[in-house]
């Protein structure tokens, strides 16, 4: 049995959480490669001070840019290949929060660059990350499920096996409900299994009879030292007023367009307006400011704090980002959470002491994801042209809620 880490090699690599992760599980980051530089300093600001990243080569550099030689380590022995090869494309052009241009914006194209490294660096296992959007991401023929069905096509060319899924964050003790799309794959291994559940909404029932409850962000607070006054961010007290009588788990909504499935409108919850519930994992934590208000015993409210966000992702405590306030919430909010590079790291792990073994061939996308391709494909037939225009009205400039430290003069944008 292996005692040394295993060797990943980091794409995308952003404020780190996935590979903290990974770590966790006994994996060694040889190379990390990110294209924004804040991303790189911070990783660079923690590398020398902590556990994670000893000895990482963390590179500043686009994707697009890079070789498979630079990723090696320097001397790299004759024949060397990485255990694992790990990454995240940017998630924007799938995710519901963004334009969702699919691969009509060039950042939906970088899984390319993604798959000619590993045709490059011929690693044992591939572990792919991105948002839940991209199940139903439309690719080049505007058909929904085209974008994935695309990048199981493309490794599966350069000689992988794949497998899917789908997975909550707050399933395995994670205090947030953060649900991404996994792909792991693997050209010399056993096809490696997903993760079960540790948690559970409804502990006692369903198909694993998971015994431990979902972890609450109430919890999850009551762990944390009390914010400093400088991180406190209040509403303006227009806002206050407005947000008063909103029930937690809730927020002030927006009117959307109507389509023949919805004829109240396609609504939503405006930008920070939303009252968090402390009986629930924290929502997903963003890449703006404008996090979740906390309702106070006294009745007032403030936001979600950088570090108590970066703490819901499971940075560890005292993890330095570096940058404007801005850059730095947007770190916190793309990362991965910890827990996924742990519980999946565990399962490749595995896979890799199991030791070489003739390629499986791919698993079959679970039904949860045929299911919402199907479903997406009935909207489309129903409300495309409704659909259509609020896809322009998104790529629009948005308003935004201004809030100041304290008690100021923002208004809440009709």
């Amino acid at each position: 049995m292996r005692a040394a880490p295993f060797s990943s090699i980091s794409l995308f690599t952003g404020a780190g959480g996935l590979d903290i992760g990974l770590e966790q599980a006994g994996f060694r980051t040889i190379t990390a490669v990110d294209s924004e530089p804040d991303c790189i300093r911070s990783v660079r600001e923690n590398q020398h001070a902590g556990p994670y990243f000893n000895q990482t080569a963390v590179l500043l550099s686009e994707v697009e840019r890079i070789e498979p030689a630079e990723l090696r380590p320097d001397p790299a022995p004759p024949g060397w290949v990485p255990d694992l090869l790990t990454g995240g494309p940017p998630c924007q052009p799938f995710s519901s929060s963004g334009k969702m241009l699919s691969v009509g914006d060039p950042r939906g194209r970088l899984f390319e660059h993604f798959v000619r490294l590993a045709a490059g660096l011929k690693p044992k296992l591939i572990l792919f990350e991105n948002v839940r959007g991209i199940v139903t991401a439309r690719g080049p023929k505007g058909d929904p499920g085209e974008v994935l069905h695309l990048v199981k096509s493309e490794f599966e060319r350069i000689g992988y096996a794949t497998n899917f899924t789908l997975l909550n964050a707050a399933d395995y003790g994670c205090p947030q409900r953060r649900v991404r799309c996994f792909m792991v794959a693997t050209r010399c291994t056993g096809l490696p299994e997903f993760p079960e559940p540790t948690h559970s909404e409804r502990p006692g029932g369903g198909l694993f009879a998971v015994e431990k409850p979902w972890v609450t962000l109430g919890e999850f607070l009551a762990t944390r030292p009390a914010p400093s006054p400088e991180e406190i961010v209040r509403p303006t007290p227009n806002l206050q007023c407005q947000l008063r009588d909103i029930a937690p788990g809730s927020g002030l909504k927006s009117a959307g367009a109507r389509e023949a499935t919805r004829p109240g409108g396609h609504w939503g919850y405006r930008q920070g307006t939303f009252i968090a519930d402390s009986a629930c994992p924290a929502r997903t934590v963003t890449g703006s400011a404008s996090q979740d208000w906390i309702r106070l015993q006294d009745g007032s409210l403030r936001r979600l704090t950088l570090q108590e966000c970066a703490g819901l992702q499971g940075f560890p405590t005292g993890w330095r980002f570096v940058g404007s306030q801005a850059s730095r919430f947007k770190q916190v909010g793309n990362a991965v959470p910890t827990i996924f590079g742990r519980v999946i790291g565990r399962a490749l792990i595995a896979a890799l002491r199991g030791g070489e073994s003739p390629k499986p061939a791919s698993a079959p996308l679970p039904e949860v994801m045929r299911s919402a391709i199907r479903y997406t494909q009935r909207e489309e037939a129903r409300n495309g042209e409704s659909r259509t225009a609020v896809r322009k009205k998104l790529q629009a400039p948005s308003m935004d809620i201004r809030v100041v430290k304290g008690l100021g003069s923002a208004e809440l944008p009709s």
